[in-house]
């Protein structure tokens, strides 16, 4: 089936953000699956543009958060919180009158979804929480946070290649280190406001989208985690996805096979990711 074309979006939130972007099939019936993605990321990047969810005959939404890709900057540089990101969710449903959608999201998107439905379960039919890393138990320490404001800062003062130049790579595998450099000055080259993205990179590893890990019992809906090995991704720790699993009930842990050689994350391919989120929204 050919994937439809998409509607463009363009929503207004109740502090004036235009949040910009798209919906593959208004008309089809049934709960939509909305694609929510991770920080200086842009819609583009959960399924990393792939369309086998359209063509597969689901409705999906997918929107720029915030100051990231087409959509506007927070009027106030602090309003970048989980609780704000979770208001512009509900601003969509509301807007494209969606009374339940399966939420399937990545890093800052998976928080934001979780944060939604633990707020509002009557309106989630299925979670898709891909590379999670937030951690309920542990504080930032003052050196991670020192790392995400050299980003903002890099990126505010010096654009693409200040972010670039802050950016410490030697965390990453050498095998993918050329790949991911090249996405990230990919993702970072989607902005048309770069200032936001640096004032999310501030706020956002800053706020917390609940507060301990017990909360994600009251989940009762389909529910899979997207974790990725930490040889590959130090920065989405596979801990973390193991513990959200675990807490909410009935969810399914999916990880890369180990190797060796080191495998590509589920998470970074497109198309086996969606092949993932597919079997989700058919359980709902």
């Amino acid at each position: 089936m050919p994937a439809p074309a998409s509607k463009e979006l363009s929503i207004r939130t109740d502090d004036g953000v235009e949040l910009a972007g798209e919906d593959s099939d208004p008309a089809r019936p049934g709960p939509p699956i909305v694609l929510l993605h991770g920080l200086t990321a842009t819609r583009r990047y959960v399924v990393m543009g792939s369309r086998t969810l359209e063509r597969g005959g689901y409705r999906v939404v997918a929107y720029d958060a915030r100051g990231h890709g087409r959509s506007t900057a927070a009027p106030d540089p602090s309003a970048y919180s989980y609780e704000r990101l979770a208001l512009d969710l509900e601003a969509i449903l509301d807007t494209l009158g969606l009374r339940r959608a399966v939420l399937e999201g990545a890093s800052m998107g998976a928080h934001t979804a979780l944060r939604f439905a633990l707020r509002n379960p009557e309106r989630v039919a299925g979670l898709g929480l891909i590379t999670p890393s937030f951690d309920p138990d542990r504080r930032p320490s003052e050196p991670v946070l020192a790392g995400w404001d050299a980003l903002a800062r890099g990126l505010r003062e010096g654009g693409v290649e200040g972010f670039v130049e802050a950016y410490d790579f030697s965390e990453v595998p050498a095998q993918w280190r050329d790949t991911v450099e090249k996405v990230v000055r990919q993702r970072l080259a989607g902005h048309e406001h770069p200032a936001a993205v640096a004032d999310a990179l501030e706020v956002v590893p800053r706020s917390r989208p609940f507060e301990a890990i017990a909360d994600l019992a009251s989940i009762d809906v389909p529910t899979v985690v997207v974790g990725s090995r930490d040889e590959a991704d130090p920065g989405h720790p596979l801990a973390v996805g193991e513990r959200y699993a675990q807490a909410i009930p009935g969810a399914r842990l999916i990880v890369e096979d180990p190797g060796p050689p080191p495998r590509s994350p589920i998470a970074w391919q497109g198309g086996q990711l969606s092949k993932v989120l597919i079997e989700l929204a058919a359980s709902v």
